[in-house]
């Protein structure tokens, strides 16, 4: 008999690729069933849908004066997602939950009813906004009271990359595995590059949070031979305006439609080389590690980056690209100049050669072996 999963984060299920690279490994081995918010995805899956609710002004302000309270369980338990996921998930029984990011381990322990709950930190929590002062003084000591409380009663942790896992380690005395948001392993081959052309891609949401602005800078400061592609999901009305305000006078910036996830490493694939420079605003954006940069090797591209240690210890480990000295524009220009068309074609090859060891099949018998262990059962199948 299949063992009855539960998969549950409060997120919009289709359109997280975590998540739903779990789904894909899950749905065929167990009995499983996905919650959280928005559609159901297109899978075999049982889907329960958690509503959300929009708060009020007044309940905001309720909320912020409980946090600041130190009155973390009574603010946890009133929010309306976890109350309606206990209304919804209450009456079943599963043989292990999976619970995504901090906000649904303490609900996934109660659903559980004593069986294992794994835990994936998609982020370090206690200091995911630690940029924004409001969020430093409201929800910080909240987010480190769950970690510090539900964390250890996990049976196994995941997050995204080394440098998170180590906060955690240090931190709350917990052991994580690193499960990175690596893609699926894609057929692909590096696109024939044109001699003189350099054509670069960045796609992504329009988050005001990521200075994306940068890469229009960027081009400042290249020669004719580089192209620039922003395939961005408008996120933030205001900032995609100013993004294109910003780019309005360089022909060579174009802002091309977004496409569906699955459909992101075949659709840039025709491209030469991934770019992303994230400045390290708050600890998570300084050892990010997206899925941007596996789908660009998916995608067979060279890969561009700033100094952030996540990112860069992956391009320079398989020679994927470059890396720049700091988080200026005019110094990722600098590296970027230096490539000819061999090395590029170099750097093609090199993505194509790591993509099977760098894709997600990789770290799922990783994640299998540990829900395995979670469960009692030996093997990477559980059928």
């Amino acid at each position: 008999m299949k063992p009855r999963i539960l998969i549950l984060s409060f997120s919009e299920i289709q359109s997280d690729p975590r998540v739903m690279r779990q789904v894909r490994l899950l749905e065929s081995r167990s009995t499983l069933t996905v919650a959280g918010h928005g559609a159901a995805p297109q899978s075999s899956c049982e889907f329960v849908s958690v509503p959300r609710k929009i708060s009020k002004f007044t309940t905001k302000l309720s909320s912020a004066i409980t946090l600041l309270l130190s009155q973390f369980e009574r603010h946890y338990w009133k929010q309306f997602e976890v109350r309606a996921a206990q209304d919804l998930l209450g009456g079943l029984t599963f043989d292990l939950i999976i619970a995504n990011d901090i906000a649904a381990l303490p609900i996934a322990l109660l659903l559980a009813k004593g069986k294992p709950v794994m835990a994936d930190c998609h982020e370090y929590s206690p200091r995911e906004f630690e940029d924004k002062l409001l969020w430093r003084l409201v929800f910080g000591r909240y987010q480190n009271y769950l970690c510090r409380v539900y964390l250890p009663l996990a049976s196994d942790v995941s997050t995204v990359c080394w440098g998170i896992a180590n906060a955690y380690r240090e931190n709350f005395k917990i052991s994580p595995i690193v499960v990175v948001n690596a893609p699926p392993y894609q057929r692909l081959n590096p696109s024939p590059i044109k001699s003189g052309k350099i054509r670069m891609v960045h796609h992504g949401a329009a988050l005001r949070s990521r200075r994306l602005e940068v890469l229009i800078d960027l081009m400042t400061h290249l020669d004719s031979r580089f192209e620039l592609d922003l395939m961005l999901m408008e996120s933030d009305f205001s900032y995609m305006r100013h993004m294109i305000e910003r780019a309005a006078n360089n022909p060579r910036i174009r802002f091309v439609p977004p496409v569906r996830m699955e459909d992101i490493c075949s659709r840039i694939n025709s491209y030469d080389l991934g770019v992303y420079i994230l400045p390290p605003t708050n600890f998570n954006h300084e050892y990010s590690l997206p899925n941007k940069l596996f789908e660009y090797i998916q995608a067979r591209l060279a890969v561009a980056v700033g100094p952030s240690p996540e990112m860069s210890r992956i391009v320079r480990r398989y020679e994927l690209g470059v890396v720049s000295s700091s988080f200026n524009p005019s110094d990722l220009a600098t590296e970027l100049m230096k490539i000819t068309d061999e090395k590029l074609m170099t750097f093609k090859e090199a993505a194509h050669a790591a993509s099977k060891e760098l894709s997600y099949e990789s770290s799922a018998k990783i994640l299998l072996n540990r829900v395995g262990g979670s469960l009692g059962i030996a093997g990477l199948d559980f059928s």
